[in-house]
């Protein structure tokens, strides 16, 4: 590795925590008709510039329909754990890499000449994904040993799978190849996170294409076809060591959020629905002995509502569910955050004790029956609700976007969700949330796309690994 090293890799949490805050978010926009190119938008976080919580970039892919989805950074403070990168010049969290997971292309963006106009610098085609990896259908980016790992949820060209893990080269950005030498019984994917001084890899399941491409098929849910099992790797020997099957009624297993502390060997996942009472979940894992162990540590129920307010895929319910679909945890592992993009609520728990998280704060915004709107547009309902959540290294400024997947987004926001993103306060010491005025870019905005994940200029609490205590 390089010795030149960028300050924004962190040994510890604690020094990530002390940094420098952001002064800008990246956040991935989309048309989910395909006709307008997709864009990386990039926010003004610094609360003293005249443009506080507007966007102050755009830049634009060469091409449309892909569905900038999630995406991640090149590299982070693991490389500090391992060697093996940065042999063609200094390592720094530099460049951005931008899967579209409706296309399998995939876009490495560069931030560094000027941080608010992020230029393309290289396509990696879905041929290559293909040809090198056997997949399709990118999601999930960690810079991590032996290359960046990308998750991906489809097979060769767009194919039912089984979904994995491609690694990329951390210099040059081409496909290495699958990284799983042994799946075992695992088929489905979706995200994937690691325990590097534990020698685990943690990964969780959504579906195959054909599942989730063209919108949601009730028989699928109803029937139990999507994943719903946690599996354990071994990161050294790429081979499955354990599945965790969490029940076949929670079904769409989703982020797992590993502590940063690297001594501890616990995380939790977020499970979006449970077919049985349309509730939603969050289950902690941790080491039980020489295996691993899960329990719900969470359970989100189902809100009643007036079926003439419902979108019609969920009248015969009489409820909204919460609708789990994306979790965070703060880079000191003290406080979780839920996003329940069904219900339009984000909310925050103290996880000072894993096992048994306490509920501290809530914002409602959207909503698919309370379409609550923001302070800086209180007349104005929304649409979608919390539903990718960012956190700040400090543990302070919380980020939420509103789209969940196009094809999904209008199954329950059949009058459209729109597209904004909102940032909140958060005490990181006693606890509590609630929303900034000031930042609230939306509609017009965003030129007419939807937003979805968003990555913050010298890493965030969804991204980073950290090699040492203290």
């Amino acid at each position: 590795m390089s010795q030149t090293l960028d300050p924004t890799f962190y040994r510890t949490p604690a020094d990530a925590i002390a940094a420098p805050p952001e002064r800008l978010a990246y956040v991935a926009a989309y048309d989910p008709a395909g006709r307008a190119k997709d864009a990386m938008a990039v926010l003004d976080c610094d609360p003293a510039s005249p443009s506080y919580g507007q966007v102050v970039g755009w830049s634009e892919l060469p091409t449309a329909g892909n569905e900038l989805h999630h995406f991640g950074w090149n590299a982070c403070s693991s490389a500090l754990c391992h060697q093996g990168h940065g042999d063609h010049g200094p390592l720094e969290r530099r460049y951005l890499i931008v899967p579209g997971i409706r296309s399998s292309h995939i876009y490495v963006l560069d931030t560094k000449p000027d941080p608010r106009n992020p230029k393309v610098v290289r396509e990696i085609t879905a041929e290559e994904l293909a040809r090198k990896a056997g997949y399709s259908r990118p999601h999930t980016v960690h810079c991590g040993p032996g290359g960046i790992f990308m998750s991906a949820l489809g097979g060769a060209n767009g194919n039912d799978g089984p979904g994995g893990i491609a690694l990329l080269d951390h210099d040059t950005f081409d496909v290495i190849g699958a990284w799983e030498h042994d799946r075992g019984d695992q088929y489905f994917a979706y995200d994937g996170w690691w325990h590097l001084d534990h020698d685990t890899m943690v990964t969780s399941e959504w579906g195959t294409p054909s599942m989730f491409e063209n919108g949601l098929n009730p028989e699928d849910l109803l029937g139990r076809r999507f994943g719903h099992h946690l599996n354990f790797w071994s990161m050294s020997q790429r081979t499955l060591t354990q599945r965790v099957d969490l029940g076949d009624q929670h079904q769409l297993v989703f982020e797992v959020r590993p502590a940063h502390d690297p001594a501890k060997a616990w995380g939790f996942v977020g499970v979006v629905i449970s077919v049985e009472d349309l509730s939603a979940s969050v289950w902690m894992w941790y080491r039980d002995g020489d295996r691993w162990a899960v329990r719900k540590v969470i359970t989100v129920p189902a809100e009643p509502a007036d079926p003439d307010l419902l979108p019609p895929a969920l009248k015969p319910f009489g409820a909204v569910p919460p609708l789990i679909s994306d979790i965070d945890l703060s880079v000191d592992d003290r406080w979780l955050y839920v996003s329940c993009w069904g219900t339009g609520e984000l909310k925050q728990y103290d996880v000072s004790d894993p096992s048994s998280p306490r509920e501290t704060g809530s914002v409602r915004l959207g909503g698919i029956v309370g379409h609550t709107p923001h302070p800086a547009a209180s007349e104005v309902p929304l649409g979608g609700g919390p539903q990718m959540v960012e956190l700040s290294r400090d543990g302070k400024r919380v980020y939420v976007t509103n789209s969940l997947y196009g094809a999904w987004d209008l199954i329950f926001y059949p009058d459209g969700v729109g597209a904004w993103a909102a940032k909140l306060d958060a005490d990181p010491d006693a606890g509590g949330i609630v929303p900034d005025p000031r930042f609230f870019p939306n509609g017009g905005d965003f030129r007419g796309l939807r937003v979805h994940q968003t990555r913050l200029q010298g890493g965030d609490a969804s991204s980073d690994s950290y090699c040492h205590r203290s």
